[in-house]
């Protein structure tokens, strides 16, 4: 499982990210996910490490 300041998309440690979120995967609900304003920004792909749901839809 991912550090919890990690970036989902790129990796990138998101801790000063005021841009940052945190949510549960809307699949399985089981992992928090972490995306990086960047990515937010660009609509990266995301994974989830449970269920293999991937997003942006």
């Amino acid at each position: 499982m991912a550090s919890d300041n990690i970036c989902s998309s790129c990796g990138k440690n998101t801790t000063n990210d005021n841009g940052a979120v945190k949510f549960k995967c809307p699949k399985c609900g089981e992992y928090e996910l972490t995306r990086c304003s960047h990515c937010r920004e660009i609509v990266a792909k995301y994974k989830c490490p449970g269920c293999g749901f991937e997003g942006p839809n």
